[in-house]
Parts: structure tokens; sequence; C-alpha cells
């Protein structure tokens, strides 16, 4: 891996290990409409792009309100609710399909609250950021020029995050097999 490569990966590490994603309790506590909403959730949710692609639109949120992943605004207004959902979506979509988001927002939201749930979510993410990044700025742990190919830490990254997805994933169906069979008893 070249100088500069390796000093923009590092940069990444470093914005990933410090990275926070807003608690509850951050959360505005007064009502935005749809524009204020894709603001905020663009600010909060940066990581995910470079500036050049738009993370948020507003035929998106209209689509989680008709697929009911969030609430209906009151009065074209949304809440602190509607913006840790749209959080979590648009976080978790990377990985999961919307119905398996919807299912496992669902479970999450029943056994622990919409809060409380939210809150272990962010959590959870950082530490998995964290854990990422420290393994890229782990000397020991990137290929240097005359050993691996740069694209070996891509197949590593890709493998483990495949991996991760697919455990995720059949959580989700474990619960959703669990609840259809509580509705059939």
């Amino acid at each position: 891996m070249d100088e500069k490569s390796l000093s923009i990966l590092k940069q990444f590490a470093a914005h990933l290990l410090d990275y926070h994603l807003p608690r509850w309790e951050e959360l505005p506590d007064f009502d935005l409409y749809m524009d204020q909403v894709i603001t905020l959730i663009e600010r909060y949710l940066n990581i995910l792009n470079d500036g050049k692609e738009t993370i948020m639109t507003a035929s998106m949120v209209n689509n989680y309100v008709k697929l009911k992943l969030i609430p209906k605004p009151n009065k074209k207004k949304y809440n602190k609710e509607h913006i840790a959902y749209l959080v979590a979506i648009t976080l978790l979509k990377q990985i999961l399909t919307i119905s398996e988001v919807r299912d496992g927002i669902a479970y999450q939201a029943k056994i622990s609250g919409t809060h409380n749930a939210y809150n272990l979510y962010c959590e959870e993410q950082e530490k998995a950021f964290a854990l990422c990044a420290t393994q890229i700025l782990k000397e020991e742990a990137l290929p240097s020029q005359e050993d691996i190919p740069y694209e070996a830490m891509v197949v590593k990254m890709a493998a483990q995050a495949l991996a991760q997805k697919l455990v995720a994933q059949k959580i989700v169906y474990i619960q959703r097999d669990r609840k259809q069979e509580e509705k059939g008893s």
C-alpha cells in the first residue's frame, strides 16, 4: 500500500474511532419539517458518504411512512422518535433488507423500548466502528507495499462484513419465525 493510500485509510480509521451517533437524549426535543430532518440525518450520518451523494431524500422518508417503518408525521412535522428511527433505518439498510430492518427494529423496540433500543444500537455501532478502526490502525494488520496487496484489506473487511450480516439476518429470521409461531398458537 502506498503512503498516500495508507494515510487516507488511517485518517478514515481515526474518524471511525471518534465517530459519535447521537443518543436519544441528544436528539432534538422539538418538531422538525422534512427538509430539516434530511439536513439533520445527513449531518448525523456523514460517515456513510464522501459528500457527493445524498444519504436521505424526502421520497425515502415518505416510503418509510408508507411501509410503516416509522410513524406518520404530525401535521408534516417529525419528532425525536422519527429521527431515531431514521438514523437506525439508514444505517441498517446498508446491510439488511427493508423488511429485515423493520422486523429487527420492531423486535428490539418490543423487548427494550424504543429509547433503549435506539441507544443500544448507537453504542453497538460505535463499538463496531472502533473495532474496525483498531484493525486498520494496528500496523501489523495493514498490508505493506512488499507484503499483501492493498486489495487484501478490502477482501478481509468485506468477508467480515458478510459474516456479521449473515448472523444478523439469522437472528432477525429466528425472531420473525418465533413471532409467527406465537400468533399461530
